[in-house]
């Protein structure tokens, strides 16, 4: 039931008014002032009100961490409502379109765009670091041959850490700036030598006189019988072009699980060995193989009609649509939806997305999702475009992970810098048996 509010006499003017929460305990008639900062209460402010000297004070319950914020953060802005997402105040859209992603990645983790020599020392830096230690290869080695390269991806880079002790001194800035230049470096190697494995191809070395997506492309797909190989320049940037889109969205699922395990003050490789765990789930890196999947099921535009009487009935869910956070288009799903034109001048027009063309169609025009303000999200697209450049399904996650490695550790430095943040450790409400004697025994009394 929605609580009522009361009008208060002078309400459409602010001034004069105290920035804080009045709160009356109606258990004993109390009332509390609770101070507002930046539209938020502190939630240990709650404590406060009790019903006596023993009692704990009141908690704030919120399942999924709906309406809680755990952190303050200057890296990325997202206004679901506006359909606005912003790069330490950067528009998406001007970012996608003129900057690359290893600059974007400068910004998110540095906090402003580089300049020409500072750019040339972080594509340095990147390059000098992208091959990996010939034991890691041996690691890989390790793993079944079917097995499935995100489960790859989030072994390897935990095993990093053990590859890289000076990890450990996190306090440390520039030791703390090398494992970054390592995570940004090596994610790709990783990524593709987990796919190379995955197809029992053998691996193929990083070549540093190409981009960040052009080499990536190339130690993915170069036959290993071609010594030269030149991966298509649309097909990179349009991969960089999604690194660009991918690289942060504030506290997600993944960046608040590197955020909760670095503040146990655990190395950058095991954290993001545990973010990467976290977008492995389908409700997160893998949903755009869901809508693939999805898609491909439909088969054909004249069954879309049908798939909507579907998820109106609730027999099914339509995957790439609503968001967690946006309540109107995902500005990333438009970025993607137009870049989907240079991709398929190359490899053709993939079927799937005339598709997807004719659902967003269809379901934009009915009330059922007008009134739920379900909107196509960046997952929509971005499965159809990385299918037709030849990426399998399963590799999905993992491509997630590339670009999304430069917010982790964006928000695993700022978490460690922030005098505010301790190790996480939420509360809960205990739902159990108060106490219990074991069977056949009888409590003594006393």
């Amino acid at each position: 039931m929605a609580p009522v509010t009361k009008p208060v006499q002078g309400q459409g003017s602010t001034a004069g008014r105290k920035n804080s929460l009045t709160v009356r305990d109606n258990r004993t008639d109390r009332e509390y002032e609770v101070p507002i900062e930046r539209g938020a209460i502190r939630a240990t402010d709650l404590r406060q009100i009790k019903i006596s000297d023993s009692d704990l004070g009141l908690l704030s319950y919120d399942p999924s961490f709906q309406n809680t914020a755990s952190c303050q953060s200057a890296i990325t802005y997202v206004d679901g409502e506006a359909g606005i997402l912003r790069y330490r105040g950067y528009p998406i859209e001007e970012l996608a379109e003129k900057k690359t992603h290893l600059e974007v990645a400068y910004l998110l983790i540095y906090g402003h765009l580089p300049g020409k020599s500072e750019l040339e020392e972080w594509l340095h830096n990147i390059t000098y670091h992208t091959m990996v230690h010939e034991n890691v290869k041996t690691f890989m080695d390790g793993f079944h041959y079917d097995a499935h390269p995100m489960g790859m991806v989030v072994s390897t880079l935990a095993a990093l850490s053990t590859f890289y002790p000076d990890s450990k001194k996190i306090r440390d800035p520039a030791l703390r700036e090398l494992q970054i230049h390592r995570l940004v470096a090596k994610i790709p190697t990783i990524a593709a030598f987990a796919y190379r494995h995955s197809v029992g191809m053998p691996y193929i070395y990083p070549n540093n006189d190409l981009s960040y997506t052009a080499n990536f492309l190339t130690m993915m797909f170069r036959p290993s019988w071609t010594i030269g190989y030149d991966p298509d320049p649309v097909l990179a940037k349009a991969l960089d072009t999604l690194f660009v889109l991918h690289a942060d969205h504030e506290q997600n699922c993944s960046t608040s699980t590197m955020r909760t395990v670095g503040s146990s003050l655990s190395d950058p490789y095991v954290c993001s060995a545990a973010a990467a765990a976290a977008l492995y789930g389908p409700l997160h890196g893998g949903a755009n193989e869901l809508v693939v999947r999805m898609l491909q099921e439909v088969g054909s535009k004249n069954n879309v009609p049908k798939l909507i009487r579907q998820v109106k009935s609730g027999k099914r869910r339509l995957m790439g649509f609503g968001h967690r956070v946006y309540r109107s288009y995902d500005p990333r799903a438009r970025i993607i939806k137009k870049v989907s034109d240079s991709v398929f001048s190359v490899t053709g027009r993939n079927k799937l997305i005339d598709i997807a063309l004719a659902l967003e169609k269809e379901a934009l025009s009915d009330d059922y999702f007008i009134k739920r303000r379900l909107y196509p999200n960046v997952d929509f697209y971005s499965g159809i475009i990385l299918q037709s450049m030849g990426f399998p399904t399963d590799i999905f996650p993992v491509l997630f992970a590339i670009p999304r490695m430069t917010g982790w550790l964006a928000h695993w430095q700022e978490m460690l810098l922030d005098p505010e943040q301790n190790i996480a450790r939420p509360r809960q409400l205990y739902t159990g048996h108060r106490e219990r004697s074991l069977p056949g025994e009888t409590k003594k009394p006393g």
